[in-house]
């Protein structure tokens, strides 16, 4: 079946090219203007009513099953205080009857106690239960006896409760263990539904057996194939785990390959000791000559390499690493493949050089970035104003594809493309067409699919309709109201639709 969508204004990624658009089994056979449409037979025509057309979202860096559990769970992204918190806790635990409670979403910098819950405290609020809390980074946690028990002798090991680093890492595969497969599949269902209701045609999955595990991958790959959902790209997290990545039909093995942790929680990798916690710098995870040696591998395999960096200490490991790959390979070893969140950027131009795709996360900014929230508290205000520079880097030519991590912040493009057009420091924000790019063509390209991205005669249809008023694209004022998604199509099948009328 042909499909014809007529009376909109189409955004071709670059400028806007016609007011109807032509689809002929998933890809895009005509661009045009309505009255040369007027007289197609044997199509269906869809009235876009003047809407805004413009290519669909691609989000970078998801966490599918975790996304699904801040939608359908246990949220505490929103609670006020410790108190509320372990409120809701108890709540859950009553309504789930003895199955583990897991939430996450808390920040200890927002509450008045500026403290996370103790395991004691956990125990009560859960009667005794398994309890797992991810802290909104999901790089450190909250946990009830129950699971600290089985973590007793990892780094990152507290008593209090709170772990970090490989006692979390542990802790949190055993409360996602708890999840039965089609409990998974809910999860992940929740999650890309969502996602096509927000212009998100495809989302990059970030597992690893850090963060998930292969089953989790399998699930959210499968779902994506056999359902009318978001496009699933996978990614496996694991330093030599090039043959896992293969059997699970991964781009990558990169994505949340944790050269280190995050900011939050004290465990990003910095030259200089964090400004709250004079006794400590981070840690880098791996050997530079491990992450050379992965790097290199990927390479030969034809895989993606690629790692979460986020400290300066950790985004210069990596260039360093790719730098002697490309001097062990001999030719080039960075293009093609990614670092995530790259926060701290001491030398743009490096970074550009290496041929490196920047997976970033704009809403962080607007979440921890101004000047006394915690990006300030934790590293001063000199270093605070020196992360998430998109326009220094953009400026230098570093490839920028922008996400959310979610559920580390919510999905929602529109607002990370506001968020990265007005940044706390408007010094380091980019225009809208930029922001756009960056998180279409530019999560394309992170993907491996460079080509995709833009709306023209021969490219796959795959766009989003917005209700958006006036001739352009959306001005995104602070504090005002968002383009709201009337239909999302992914390769000529719809995967949203809000009602768009078809005759």
């Amino acid at each position: 079946m042909r499909t014809l969508y007529c009376n909109g204004r189409v955004y071709d990624g670059n400028r806007f090219v016609a007011r109807a658009i032509l689809v002929d089994d998933g890809f895009i056979s005509w661009l045009g203007e309505d009255e040369a449409a007027a007289d197609a037979v044997g199509v269906r025509v869809v009235d876009l009513a003047d809407a805004l057309v413009t290519p669909a979202f691609v989000d970078p860096h998801v966490h599918c099953t975790g996304t699904g559990l801040a939608l359908t769970g246990l949220d505490l992204s929103e609670t006020a205080s410790l108190s509320e918190a372990l409120a809701l806790v108890e709540r859950a635990a009553r309504a789930g009857r003895g199955r583990p409670v897991l939430g996450g979403g808390w920040d200890e910098t927002r509450w008045p106690e500026q403290r996370p819950p103790t395991a004691a405290e956990l125990d009560r609020a859960g009667y005794g239960g398994a309890v797992y809390l991810a802290r909104i980074d999901v790089h450190s946690a909250a946990v009830s006896s129950q699971l600290l028990a089985g973590v007793r002798d990892l780094a990152g090991y507290d008593p209090s409760g709170h772990v970090a680093r490989v006692a979390h890492d542990t802790a949190r595969t055993a409360a996602l263990a708890a999840l039965t497969p089609s409990q998974t599949a809910d999860l992940q269902r929740a999650a890309l539904r969502h996602a096509a209701s927000l212009g998100i045609a495809c989302v990059h999955e970030m597992a690893g057996p850090a963060i998930s595990s292969a089953e989790d991958l399998t699930s959210a790959l499968t779902l994506a194939r056999d359902e009318p959902l978001p496009e699933v790209i996978g990614y496996w997290g694991e330093l030599f785990g090039i043959d896992t990545a293969r059997e699970l039909g991964a781009v990558g093995a990169a994505g949340d390959l944790f050269c280190d942790g995050s900011i939050g929680s004290h465990t990003a990798a910095l030259h200089e000791p964090y400004a709250d916690r004079h006794d400590t710098t981070g840690m880098v995870r791996f050997d530079t000559a491990d992450v050379t040696e992965h790097v290199v591998r990927c390479v030969e395999a034809g895989l993606q390499a690629g790692f979460h960096a986020i400290g300066d200490a950790a985004v210069d490991q990596v260039l360093t690493a790719f730098e002697l790959a490309t001097e062990r390979i001999g030719r080039p070893a960075g293009p093609g493949s990614r670092v995530e969140h790259a926060e701290y950027v001491r030398d743009p131009g490096r970074l550009a050089a290496s041929g490196l795709v920047a997976s970033m996360q704009p809403m962080f900014d607007v979440m921890w970035g101004g000047p006394a929230d915690m990006y300030t508290q934790r590293l001063g205000a000199a270093r605070a104003a020196a992360l998430n520079r998109f326009a220094d880097l953009a400026a230098a030519g570093v490839p920028l594809a922008f996400g959310s991590d979610a559920p580390v912040t919510p999905l929602g493009p529109w607002g990370a493309i506001r968020a990265a057009v007005r940044m706390h420091d408007p010094a380091a924000a980019v225009s809208v067409e930029t922001a756009l790019a960056a998180h279409t063509a530019g999560g394309w390209r992170a993907g491996g699919r460079p080509a995709e991205g833009r709306l023209g005669i021969g490219a796959p249809a795959t766009f989003a309709v917005w209700d958006s008023p006036g001739r352009g694209l959306p001005e995104l004022a602070a504090g005002g109201a968002l383009p709201g998604c009337v239909a999302t199509v992914r390769a000529g099948e719809s995967i949203f639709d809000a009602g768009l009328p078809a005759g």
